[in-house]
C-alpha cells in the first residue's frame, strides 16, 4: 500500500534536455566523466562530481566539492538550465530501447511505507555505497536517480495512463544511445487523486531496482530527522519512485566467465557435471529461456544442461537457476565457494555482446561461460515475499534511467 504523492519536479529547460540528461556517474571512466565536464557546462554530472577549480581553498576536498555542488545547483537554476514544474504533478514515463517500449508512473513515495516493509526488497546492500550516497543526498538535496517499483498489473491505472498515451508528450527527447525518452505531466486534481488512492488500494509492491537508493533514502531520512526533528511530512521523506507493473519490467540475465576449470580437463569437467545434470550438445547458441536448463560454452562448444529433477530444491531462493549452478557446479566443481570475492568469477550484464564472451574462451582469457534464463518477476516476489534475498548478480533489470530528467529536490 505505498503512499504516493505529486511533485514540483525540477527538469531541464526543453532546450538544453540533450545536454543536462546524464547516465550515472558510475557508467562512466574517469577520463569520460571528466570529458564531459569539460566540454558540456549544462550537463547534470556538474551536480554529483563536480570539476574543483581552486583545490588550495580551505576545507576538506569533500566539502569543497559539496559547496561546488551548491554553487552549481544555483546557478543552473537562476540560467534556466533547470526549472521547477509549474505544480505538484505525477508524470507517466515512458522509455523505448532496443525495440522494448516500457511505461511506468514517475511520483514520491513516503520512505514510511519502506521502514514499514510494505516495499518488499530482494537484495542485500553495502553499507560504504549506502552511507556515500545518503551523504550525497543529505548534502545536496538532490534525489536525481528514482527506485524501480514492480507492483501487480491493474486496470485502473493501465486505463489512466492510456487516456494520457493518447495526447502529446510534454517531454519528447532521445538520448545518445538512441533510447527515446517520453514524459506526461499529469496535474488534473481528480487524475493525481486517482492514482493516489489506487495505489494505496495495492497489497504489495516491491523494488526491482534501486535497492542502495531506498536504502541511501532511508538512511539519509533517518539523520535529517535527528537533526531537524521527526518531522513525518517534510519533503525529505519522500524519494523518488518509477512503477511499473510487472508486464512492463524487464529482467535479463547475468552470464557468468569462470577464467580456469580448477586443473580438471575439459572431459573431467564435463564428467563431473552429469552427476547432477543432463548435458546435450548444440550446435549454435540461443538464449535459454526454460527454468533450470543453462548453456555452457567450452572450447568444444556450446553444452545444454538441464538439471535432474532430484536436485530441484523447493524453495524461493535455492530453486533459482543461479543457486543451482551455484551449489551444483561452481562450489563443488570449480571450488567457488563465494561468488562475491572469488576473483576467478566474472559476471556480465544481459546486454553483454554474447560473441565477445564466447572470444574469451576461445582466446583461452576464460575457461568456462555459463548462460542462465532470466529469472521471471514472480520467483522476485516470491523471494521478496519470504524475506530473503537473492544470490549476487541474479538480475539484469531494465529499464536502466538516466540522471537529471526529473529531479526530486527537497528544501525542508
Amino acid at each position: 500500500m505505498p503512499v504516493i504523492k505529486a511533485f514540483k519536479a525540477l527538469k531541464p529547460s526543453q532546450t538544453l534536455l540533450t545536454r543536462v540528461v546524464t547516465r550515472p556517474l558510475d557508467d562512466y571512466s574517469t577520463g569520460q566523466a571528466k570529458l564531459i565536464l569539460s566540454e558540456n557546462e549544462h550537463n547534470f554530472l556538474h551536480l554529483i562530481s563536480p570539476e574543483l577549480d581552486h583545490l588550495y581553498l580551505r576545507g576538506s576536498r569533500t566539502e569543497l566539492v559539496y559547496k561546488k555542488i551548491t554553487e552549481n545547483l544555483e546557478q543552473f537554476i537562476d540560467n534556466g538550465t533547470l526549472i521547477f514544474e509549474e505544480k505538484p504533478a505525477i508524470y507517466i514515463y515512458q522509455v523505448e530501447h532496443n525495440g522494448i517500449k516500457q511505461t511506468g508512473i514517475w511520483t514520491l513515495t513516503d520512505i514510511e511505507e519502506y521502514f514499514k516493509g510494505n516495499i518488499k526488497k530482494h537484495e542485500n546492500t553495502v553499507e560504504r555505497r549506502e552511507k556515500a550516497l545518503a551523504e550525497y543526498i543529505q548534502q545536496s538535496n538532490l534525489d536525481a536517480n528514482p527506485v524501480l517499483i514492480t507492483y501487480p498489473k491493474n486496470q485502473v491505472i493501465n486505463n489512466l495512463i492510456n487516456n494520457y498515451l493518447l495526447k502529446s508528450p510534454d517531454i519528447d527527447f532521445t538520448f545518445n544511445d538512441l533510447s527515446i525518452h517520453k514524459i506526461w505531466v499529469v496535474t488534473d486534481n481528480a487524475d493525481v487523486a486517482l492514482f493516489i488512492k489506487t495505489f494505496a488500494d495495492i497489497d504489495q509492491v516491491y523494488i526491482a531496482d534501486g535497492h542502495h537508493r531506498a536504502a541511501s533514502m532511508a538512511k539519509m531520512c533517518r539523520q535529517k530527522r535527528i537533526i531537524n526533528g521527526e518531522s513525518k511530512t517534510a519533503d525529505y521523506n519522500y524519494f523518488s519512485t518509477v512503477y511499473m507493473d510487472t508486464e512492463e519490467v524487464k529482467i535479463l540475465p547475468f552470464y557468468r566467465l569462470v577464467r580456469d576449470l580448477a586443473d580438471l580437463t575439459e572431459k573431467e569437467f564435463i564428467h563431473q557435471i552429469t552427476k547432477h545434470f543432463s548435458i546435450e550438445k548444440l550446435r549454435n547458441y540461443s538464449q535459454p529461456q526454460q527454468l533450470h536448463e543453462m548453456n555452457m560454452y567450452l572450447p568444444s562448444g556450446w553444452y545444454k544442461l538441464k538439471v535432474k529433477p532430484e536436485f530441484i530444491i523447493n524453495d524461493p531462493v535455492n530453486s533459482l537457476d543461479v543457486s543451482i549452478l551455484q551449489e551444483l557446479i561452481l562450489a563443488p566443481i570449480l571450488k567457488i565457494n563465494d561468488p562475491r570475492t572469488d576473483a576467478r568469477l566474472t559476471f556480465e550484464g544481459g546486454r553483454a555482446d554474447i560473441e565477445h564472451l564466447i572470444k574469451q574462451v576461445d582466446n583461452g582469457i576464460q575457461a568456462v561461460l555459463f548462460s542462465l534464463p532470466p529469472i521471471t518477476a514472480q520467483q522476485v516476489i516470491d523471494v521478496a515475499d519470504a524475506g530473503l534475498v537473492m544470490p549476487p548478480k541474479s538480475t539484469f533489470i531494465e529499464p536502466k534511467f538516466l540522471v537529471g530528467l526529473l529531479t526530486n529536490y527537497f528544501r525542508h
